[in-house]
């Protein structure tokens, strides 16, 4: 996929490495005690391309918005890595971690809480430049504001709005402005059109693909709009219960999935045809997710997969090739593996 491209350009961008991220339930008043360990990540290696959008999908409680968080340094990972631009962001002085902040931001998912009910939009968006003493004239600002508004497709007079004057779209067109204003490399999408109406959801995803071609920027999306996903990601990656299932470029992951749960997710899916959906398989998963306090042993999808065998419950699966630039954390479909029944089968 990178070969003949510079160094700087098939390098990833942001690699994670075996990253863990547990967080400790405490009880006692006086003294306080560990009484169990939530695993929200526990062991994701995985690598976002340059100037690509990396999806990262999953059912609600699976790790994604803690990866985000833990990305931004918002979160301390338990262990691991985590490399921006070849970098360890674990090892950055004072100085880096400013750069750091610079070239990574976030669109969060709800643009009104997100947004301060007492800033105008002009005084949100100008914030990071004020705080990292970008722009100290005034004009200026209030002229990369402007730009900023209108590359979003708003007017500059939105400047002078509050965030409860605007509708949705708006707010959340205000939220990817002020991410855009210190000119980042690497964005995190955390949920960023799943509050928004359908129709505009469709602008606002519009408007992050032509922002990422013409400012060249890398996002990683987190989401669970699979078909949202589909249509904007380069890449995409399936999470369950902290660990990574499937990875793989876009059109060949959602064309062929390898792991049982991508496919349980995509047949979950339902068609606007109303006899097709009927006609259809469906793999219907049993039993429930499981509690992060407690993962299962070994594959922790095994309990509901039904291509379990007896080794599944007592060894990790690693990511194993499944086609080009595509892996599955499956020793059922992974490679060497005997092939996967044809869906419906």
């Amino acid at each position: 996929m990178t070969a003949g491209l510079p160094p700087a350009i098939a390098a990833p961008l942001v690699e994670l490495r075996d990253l863990r991220v547990h967080f400790p339930i405490r009880k006692g008043l006086i003294i306080e005690r560990s009484v169990a360990i939530v695993k929200a990540v526990d062991g994701v290696t995985l690598s976002i391309r340059r100037g690509k959008t990396m999806g990262l999908v999953g059912e609600s409680g699976c790790g994604k918005t803690t990866i985000g968080r833990t990305i931004l340094k918002l979160q301390v990972p338990t262990s691991g890595a985590i490399r921006f631009d070849g970098a360890d962001i674990a090892t950055l002085d004072a100085a880096g971690m400013k750069r750091f902040r610079r070239r990574v931001q976030a669109v969060f998912q709800d643009p009104f809480s997100s947004l301060n009910p007492r800033m105008n939009v002009g005084q949100i968006i100008a914030e990071p430049l004020i705080v990292h003493d970008v722009m100290s004239e005034p004009a200026e600002r209030r002229d990369r504001v402007s730009e900023l508004l209108a590359l979003c497709g708003l007017p500059a007079a939105f400047a002078g709005r509050y965030p409860h004057e605007m509708s949705g779209g708006q707010r959340q067109r205000v939220g990817i402005a002020r991410a855009l204003a210190l000119n980042p490399d690497f964005v995190i999408c955390d949920e960023a059109v799943s509050a928004l109406d359908v129709s505009i959801q469709a602008q606002i995803i519009r408007l992050l693909e032509d922002l990422r071609d013409e400012l060249n920027l890398t996002y990683l999306f987190i989401g669970h709009d699979l078909s949202v996903v589909r249509h904007l990601c380069d890449d995409v990656a399936v999470m369950y219960l902290g660990r990574i299932a499937e990875v793989g470029p876009s059109d060949e992951l959602f064309a062929n999935p390898g792991h049982p749960y991508t496919r349980a997710l995509l047949e979950a899916v339902p068609t606007p045809d109303p006899d097709l959906e009927r006609s259809r398989p469906h793999q219907v998963l049993g039993g429930e997710v499981p509690s992060p306090i407690d993962p299962p042993a070994g594959c922790v999808f095994h309990p509901r997969c039904s291509l379990a065998v007896a080794g599944c419950g007592t060894r990790v699966p690693p990511l194993l090739p499944y086609g080009s630039d595509h892996a599955v954390a499956c020793t059922e479909t992974g490679a060497g593996a005997s092939s996967l029944p044809e869906k419906g089968a």
